[in-house]
């Protein structure tokens, strides 16, 4: 384990001292501050419309908050490809790949170590956006007395961890069959794009093949979570994609020792 932790933590200090953890923290947060802006000037005005019958009305957790998560989870979409493209091809391309393997530590320590290293990085990008729920919970204002249901907001959060960490796995995996990084970043993209794009094929095909996509969709599974309800089957099904793409990594990362 202390392998684990001492590749998890190199790997923080390398995003953190180039560009692109930096440009990942940047990117982050200007979108999201100004869907965030958006969001809360709609709301506002719905608000001083007088209208009590308009969805996500009933307070700022529903008419904020909630459609705020929709937005990072499509930033996330672009910002883990290019979090995760240098997670093995850098290796591969600087000829470094090999070093590793006369390292006193295994593949799977390797595999494990740059994951969280990823994980840990497009955590502490995400957390950046809790500022948003903070500023409402200061100086928003409620007639019930609860400005934020902040188990909503930490549910919401959840499903953005569990949406952002199988972004990593995908990206990780893809990373470890090439070595380049561009490559790595547009096929993950690609990837998570085609996932998202199952939600179209829900209207156009018929049973059982409409229930199997509606499973493996994303949006499916996250959106209870987003909403508050905490969905135990959620968890399970990223937990085991997160798993899968750590066993792929692995299985990849060992089939080229022996090459």
């Amino acid at each position: 384990m202390r392998n684990v932790i001492t590749i998890a933590r190199k790997e923080l200090s390398i995003y953190f001292t180039t560009a692109w953890g930096w440009f990942g923290a940047a990117a982050m947060a200007f979108i999201s501050a100004f869907f965030f802006l958006d969001l809360l000037e709609g709301f506002v005005q719905l608000q001083a419309s007088g209208r009590r019958d308009a969805p996500g009305l009933r307070n700022l957790t529903d008419g904020v908050v909630v459609n705020l998560f929709g937005v990072l989870l499509f930033i996330t979409l672009f910002v883990a490809p290019f979090l995760s493209m240098r997670l093995f091809a850098e290796e591969r391309r600087q000829k470094t790949f090999e070093l590793l393997f006369t390292a006193p530590v295994r593949s799977l320590e390797i595999v494990l170590g740059k994951y969280l290293g990823g994980v840990g990085v497009i955590g502490a990008i995400l957390g950046i956006t809790l500022i948003y729920p903070a500023i409402l919970a200061v100086f928003g204002s409620s007639e019930s007395g609860h400005v934020l249901e902040w188990s909503t907001v930490f549910t919401g959060y959840l499903a953005l961890m569990l949406w952002a960490s199988t972004c990593m796995g995908i990206g990780m995996f893809i990373s470890a069959l090439t070595e380049s990084q561009a490559l790595a970043a547009i096929l993950t993209f690609v990837v998570l794009l085609l996932w998202i794009a199952l939600g179209v094929l829900v209207r156009s095909v018929d049973e059982p093949l409409r229930s199997v996509i509606r499973y493996v969709h994303f949006d499916s599974q996250l959106q209870p979570l987003m909403k508050g309800v905490f969905d135990p089957k959620a968890v399970v099904f990223f937990l085991s994609a997160i798993v899968l793409s750590i066993v792929l990594t692995h299985r990849a990362v060992e089939a080229q020792r022996w090459t």
